[in-house]
């Protein structure tokens, strides 16, 4: 970077908004780069300096301000790329409350986008010219449209759209109290929520990242992430703005095509700070070959900032492993915590640090790092609401002045979420939702959602836990593409898994693998395993899983099933249920053991333990009856593994302590040959 670019950040106190960093920034670094986007995710890109982000931002601005006045709100309806980027800015300029969206895909993004409509009240709508007709075709709500690479007499009034500009903002910019603009939550729980983001809160979230990450002039993001939510817009497009740095932007879809493509950014741009969810980090492990890790150098890469999701042990552990080899760094690796409530980035530790973990309920988890920016946390206990004890699991409670003042038009619902005090009259707190603990330092591990929160027997589950045990069971299942969740059955609350398993698995390995990981690695019983085809498990449009979306898809029977096993129902053949008898003396002594725990008078060998009614405690009986009678080591894991007479027979007569048939004969018949 030339020494023009370099020129220091400016401390948040200095400038009250980013309308005036960006003024600033255009002024003294006119043309020094702002974004460098990636328009085919690899080597076509086009680059806009800050004179000319501020000329094609202000355009916009003028458009808007011809006929709207300023706290109107504009839906922005646009691709990921340089459109976005400078309608946003230009509604900053004009006053104009932004309201990013994702242009819809299908009905339920539909459904979706006429909520936001309505509940920010919007009465504009920011597009392209390719994308005008067929979103100004699906949305019926009176908005006023605008192409924003058109000109300006090509925009698109709404009937009831004002004719003049009215108090247009003057130049000297916004107040740091002014809405900038509402950052919808994604909707996993519930109909969306604009969250109320003003400049005072996006420029001290945007300092709290400079600090956190020890951000320099020197720095380069690298970023895929979804340019409409929080982490996408906020960490990898405003704050590099603030830093007076670049960023250098792809498209989300072009990441999931070739994750490796992500990586060449940082490689060949010498990205120094790249954020991405837990399942883009997972994606690589799986997707990135030998032969694209050797053209890697990812050495520059000192703030891999890890957050938006649960942050797994295993996930960290093998991308650190996995590209060392190209230079990156373990010590990179920034778990954080953050959420769209607080503008952003809540917790990190300092760059440089080694990931700590410590356990949580028996569990190890990942530490998300300290609060931030001067902002508080605690962890409260979910009944009394007072602070718990460190390790103890709690609701995660956090103020500051990155938080927002609550939920756009929902004054009740934004007094209980952020206004809460503790008992001490220590307050206001946003209530998150989230579920976590805090160690004796203060360092932050986040253990799950509230609302998601599993009970079976009386024993906390997270749902993300055993969708990953399940995913560690067998490559096969998608990563980040499985939702647990409980249903009522008989009177008690029963384990559901549904997955999306790659295309031409072979199912029952996925089944039977699946199963066993999540008994031994959750001590969880599934009720059943529902495995769907790619690309069908509801989720946000940040791609989250929508688990509650997904049960409500099970219970109502429209989950596109290609597989799996339910514990309860029954194993059929062509002829009718399995009752093949046994062939050896190994195989009649487990049929004989098992049909007694059943009450039946016999059993198939090819009938399967879970569809014939095993529940974990009866797995168990029945690993002690066969140990008590054989002399070899048998495990409810083995019985997972080996989930049929014919197949746990198979398994323990390979074994070297396996019996011969002479032998399991004389024991049957109450002999002892030796």
């Amino acid at each position: 970077m030339s020494e023009t670019e370099a020129i220091s950040a400016i401390p948040a106190h200095e400038f009250p908004t980013l309308v005036h960093v960006l003024r600033y920034r255009a002024e003294k670094q006119p043309d020094a780069t702002a974004y460098v986007f990636l328009t085919d995710g690899e080597e076509d890109e086009l680059r806009i300096g800050y004179r000319d982000l501020l000329e094609a931002a202000d355009g916009v601005a003028s458009t808007l301000a011809a006929g709207h006045r300023p706290g109107e709100r504009a839906l922005l309806l646009f691709p990921p790329g340089p459109d976005y980027v400078i309608a946003f800015y230009g509604c900053l300029l004009a006053g104009i409350v932004a309201v990013p969206a994702y242009p819809p895909q299908d009905a339920r993004s539909l459904g979706r986008l006429d909520a936001i409509v309505a509940d920010a009240g919007a009465s504009i709508a920011l597009t392209t010219k390719d994308l005008l007709p067929v979103a100004r075709s699906v949305l019926d709500a009176p908005l006023a449209w605008i192409a924003t690479d058109a000109r300006a007499e090509e925009a698109v009034p709404a009937q009831d759209a004002p004719t003049a500009a009215e108090g247009r903002a003057e130049p000297a910019g916004p107040t740091a109290d002014q809405v900038a603009f509402l950052q919808y939550t994604s909707g996993s729980t519930r109909l969306p929520r604009g969250v109320v983001l003003t400049h005072a809160n996006l420029v001290h979230n945007a300092e709290t990242i400079y600090q956190a990450f020890a951000g320099t002039p020197e720095d380069v993001m690298v970023s895929w992430l979804p340019p409409y939510h929080d982490m996408g817009l906020i960490g990898a497009i405003l704050s590099p703005l603030h830093g007076g740095f670049p960023a250098v932007l792809m498209a989300p879809l072009h990441f999931l095509q070739s994750p490796y493509r992500w990586l060449k950014a940082i490689s060949v741009h010498r990205g120094t700070i790249s954020p991405a969810p837990n399942f883009g980090y997972e994606l690589c492990v799986r997707k990135i070959d030998d032969e694209q890790l050797a053209s890697l150098d990812l050495s520059s890469w000192r703030a891999a900032v890890n957050g938006a999701e649960p942050v797994r042990v295993e996930t960290v552990e093998r991308f650190a492993e996995r590209f060392a080899g190209a230079g990156f760094d373990p010590a990179a690796c920034r778990p954080s915590y953050g959420l769209a409530e607080a503008t952003l980035l809540v917790t990190a530790d300092p760059v440089g640090e080694n990931v700590r973990r410590f356990p949580v309920e028996g569990v190890p988890r990942i530490a998300c790092g300290t609060a931030r920016g001067g902002q508080s946390v605690v962890v409260v206990d979910t009944a009394t609401l007072a602070p718990a004890d460190p390790g103890q699991v709690g609701e995660i409670w956090v103020s500051g002045p990155s938080v927002s003042t609550g939920y756009w038009g929902r004054p009740t619902e934004s007094a209980a979420l952020f206004g809460a005090t503790l008992p001490d009259g220590r307050g206001p707190y946003l209530r998150t939702g989230d579920l976590g603990a805090l160690d004796a330092d203060g360092a932050l591990a986040v253990t799950g959602r509230l609302k998601d929160l599993l009970v079976l027997r009386g024993r906390n589950l997270y749902p993300h836990d055993v969708e990953n045990a399940a995913e560690q069971g067998h490559p096969a299942l998608r990563p980040g593409c499985g939702a647990a969740f409980t249903v009522p059955v008989d009177g008690e609350e029963r384990l559901v898994l549904v997955a999306e398993v790659a295309d031409g698995a072979d199912l029952e390995a996925v089944t039977l693998r699946s199963r066993s990981a999540v008994w031994e690695e959750c001590d969880a019983e599934l009720h059943e395993l529902v495995l769907i085809p790619p690309r069908t498990i509801p989720k946000t449009s940040s791609g989250k899983i929508q688990r509650r979306a997904t049960r409500e898809a099970y219970l109502s029977g429209d989950l596109p099933r290609i597989g799996g096993l339910r514990a309860d129902a029954a194993v059929a053949t062509p002829g009718g249920t399995d009752r093949t008898p046994p062939r050896t003396a190994l195989e009649s002594l487990i049929a004989t053991v098992w049909a007694e725990l059943l009450g039946r008078p016999e059993v198939g060998v090819h009938e399967d333990f879970f569809a014939s009614g095993a529940q974990s405690l009866l797995l168990a009986r029945l690993a002690v009856r066969i140990e008590q009678e054989l002399p070899v080591r048998v495990t409810v894991g083995d019985l997972f593994q080996a989930s049929t007479v014919a197949k746990l027979a198979e398994l323990l007569e390979s074994r070297p302590l396996a019996v011969d048939e002479a032998h399991a004969a004389g024991l049957l018949a109450g002999g002892d040959d030796g």
